[in-house]
């Protein structure tokens, strides 16, 4: 039976620093050698999904949280946001000092904010865990310079796949309820960024629909499915297939509605469960 696997980035197949394991690049090299598919399913928009991580080979990626599908490099769906959502969303966070990223396939683009709000959300975890804030700061190196990539780049907002807010000032749930009604919105997947912090998605727009969507493309059974994850916005892509993956640093939640726990994103967790096979058995 020829399986597809779907891999979620950060926490899963990228570890606490943002890299993947050569133990997990050669299992999943070895798996598509053995006739199989493999697939990235991320919240990351296309600029987020670096070609470090692409030139491990796939077949296809899932990009912001199933907002777009590419299928052996053909765009193959892409839905956006409302235009006039987008700029109301933009006003709330300026009004609340909020920030915020807004994601497209043509880049990312940072508000004037947003760094310093990260950076306080780091400075609180250095404090709380006895941690330095600079170790911890320099995780994020990687995406603060792709960010700036954008800076002088004209942001088309009828192209946006999803906004990212980075929220200190704001329960994360009067925002959901502000923008609940017309968007998908659920907490952010990056740990630095905080609690109440979150991404604002099209609505209906999920992994598990995306998950969907390809196996009926590529004419797979759901039986014939895995999915490996951390977060609770995997709990959608686990409900659309046959065997479910939980990694180690993964939420209860997630590990409750899982067929296997493997280890960690930064112990060999990818490999582990690979080396078991037990979606074979």
């Amino acid at each position: 039976m020829r399986r597809i696997a779907f891999f979620d980035l950060d926490g899963t197949l990228c570890n606490s620093h943002g890299n993947v394991l050569p133990t997990s690049i050669e299992a999943i090299r070895k798996f598509r050698r053995e006739g199989n598919l493999a697939f990235i399913c991320t919240g990351r928009s296309k600029p987020e999904i670096l070609d470090n991580i692409l030139s491990i080979g796939f077949d296809g990626v899932i990009g912001a949280g199933g907002g777009f599908i590419t299928i052996n490099n053909k765009l193959v769906f892409h839905q956006t946001l409302d235009k006039e959502i987008v700029f109301s969303m933009i006003e709330y966070f300026k009004e609340n000092d909020i920030g915020y990223y807004i994601e497209s396939n043509d880049g990312l683009f940072g508000s004037d904010n947003y760094v310093r709000k990260i950076q306080e959300e780091i400075q609180k975890i250095a404090t709380r865990e006895g941690r330095s804030f600079e170790e911890l700061n320099q995780q994020l190196t990687w995406f603060y310079e792709l960010v700036n990539q954008y800076d002088s780049h004209k942001i088309d907002y009828s192209n946006i796949n999803k906004i990212s807010f980075i929220n200190n000032t704001v329960p994360y749930e009067v925002i959901k309820k502000k923008f609940g009604a017309t968007c998908h919105l659920y907490h952010g997947t990056v740990s630095l960024f905080g609690p109440e912090s979150g991404e604002i998605a099209v609505k209906g727009v999920d992994k598990k629909r995306a998950v969907m969507q390809v196996l009926e493309l590529l004419k797979i059974e759901k039986e014939a499915a895995i999915a490996f994850g951390d977060g609770d916005n995997d709990l959608a892509m686990f409900e659309a297939v046959g065997y479910k993956v939980a990694m180690g640093n993964g939420t209860e939640k997630l590990k409750k509605m899982a067929d296997e726990i493997t280890d960690t994103a930064d112990n060999n967790g990818i490999a582990t469960s690979f080396e078991r096979g037990n979606w074979i058995k």
